[in-house]
């Protein structure tokens, strides 16, 4: 029996206080494509309200997945049962869904509460009326977890990963965060770094400044983030841990300090630095702050990204009179040019199983994310609007969360990497910029 523990924060700012919800998920397309499943409310074994209904979140989590539709739970042919053997296989025919996922929420001691769910194969069900079926056959998955009350909502997300990889064969990422910026000229320091797990909700602030904040980065561990602050009126980069609150400057060369990039082992730092004349790409050693420079060219080279092997970067290079994206191998310094479609590719960053390339592609002055297999070397533009900017890929390789405008706001957006489902995530106050998906936590 497993025991989810909470994401603990601690932040600098003693104004930062949770919030829920501070990015509202507004799907805009993609919901009609989507694969039907039934979550059918967790039954309340207890006396009183249950604290929260963790079927709501798992509902919502495969619904803003974009790859499944929850059928409306007023609609389905059983309520109130919660596990399998509860489950009328009869009932379910003519239902059109892949799967259903039943459960109960039970007081097991002071703030302890015993969660349990099953997942349940409806297309084997729909086999019951035709021939005998062992009920048993139709369990995709069982589970049982003791949490507190304050981990309702993380389980939910927990309940959401299973059941995703289960249908699908992919990892969930419900359990992951977003850092992103939010900028309000309102107030008297108007820019924060915030954090929240990836639907917008427990908001954090980790650092408020009234100069600039950009470029989040996510170490691989998911612990700590590099950004750019222009707190000390010049641009510098800072790695942060986001339990201790240690934070460490790690480059404030002159003129240039941007874009950094942690390596797969966390032990590096890929960076935009014009410390030496022109906008050029370097890697930086965290632990002693050696400096390596990777390129070298009279062009403006930046927006460094690594490779999943840790051996290549993918940059962002006007060497060829207009901004694109070129692999730069680490060893050899060979450089590869990799798009050539549009007028500007550029913001480039490699999908978790190193196949495809998701970037901004500008073809007749508007600016949409866009992706690009890099056997095939095919082209395809995912999104609509014209000012898309600061791609970041989910560590499962299905959904991509970027920057763009909506009614005269900077919001944040996201779209599957397929461009099937999108949704924009626009916040209560300010403009929000510069997202960050995290790794897997």
């Amino acid at each position: 029996m497993k025991i989810i523990g909470k994401w603990a924060l601690l932040i600098i700012a003693a104004l930062s206080l949770p919030v829920k919800a501070a990015l509202d998920i507004v799907i805009t397309e993609g919901v009609d494509a989507a694969r039907p499943i039934a979550v059918v409310p967790f039954v309340w074994q207890g006396t009183g309200p249950v604290p929260s209904q963790i079927s709501d979140v798992v509902a919502s989590d495969l619904t803003r997945s974009g790859t499944f539709k929850p059928l409306d739970a007023l609609g389905l042919p059983q309520s109130g049962i919660s596990t399998l053997a509860e489950f009328a296989p009869q009932k379910w025919t003519g239902i059109n869904a892949e799967a259903a996922v039943v459960g109960a929420i039970k007081p097991y001691g002071p703030d302890q509460y015993l969660v349990t769910f099953d997942l349940i194969d409806l297309l084997k069900a729909q086999l019951a009326g035709q021939a005998p079926l062992n009920k048993q056959d139709l369990l995709l998955d069982s589970r049982q977890t003791v949490i507190t009350a304050a981990q309702f909502r993380q389980y939910g997300h927990r309940i959401s990963d299973v059941v995703y990889e289960k249908l699908t064969g992919i990892r969930g990422a419900f359990l992951t965060r977003i850092a992103y910026v939010v900028v309000n000229h309102a107030e008297k320091a108007p820019y924060r770094l915030m954090i929240a797990d990836y639907d917008g909700y427990n908001e954090h602030m980790l650092l408020r400044s009234p100069e600039p904040l950009m470029s989040p980065a996510w170490s691989p561990d998911g612990r700590r983030l590099a950004y750019v602050s222009f707190e000390n009126r010049k641009a510098e980069i800072f790695v942060q841990d986001i339990f201790t609150q240690a934070r460490t400057k790690v480059s404030s060369f002159p003129g240039i300090n941007g874009a950094p990039s942690f390596s797969p082992d966390g032990k590096t730092l890929a960076v935009t630095l014009s410390k030496d004349g022109q906008s050029e790409i370097y890697t930086i050693d965290i632990a002693t702050k050696t400096t390596r420079r990777i390129t070298n060219h009279y062009a403006i080279d930046t927006e460094p990204s690594w490779f999943p092997d840790g051996k290549s970067l993918l940059i962002t290079s006007e060497r060829g009179g207009r901004p694109q994206l070129y692999k730069v191998e680490l060893d050899s310094g060979k450089l590869t040019r990799l798009t050539f479609d549009g007028e500007w590719n550029l913001g480039g960053s490699i999908t978790p199983d190193g196949r495809t390339l998701i970037f901004v592609n500008r073809t007749n002055g508007k600016f949409n994310i866009a992706r690009m297999d890099l056997e095939t070397r095919f082209m395809q533009v995912l999104t609509t609007t014209r000012l898309d900017e600061s791609p970041s890929v989910a560590p499962n390789g299905t959904m991509v969360i970027y920057g763009t405008t909506h009614q005269g706001r900077q919001v944040l957006a996201a779209v599957s990497t397929d461009g099937r489902f999108k949704a924009r995530l626009p916040a209560g106050q300010g403009e929000v910029k510069s997202p960050s998906w995290s790794p897997f936590l």
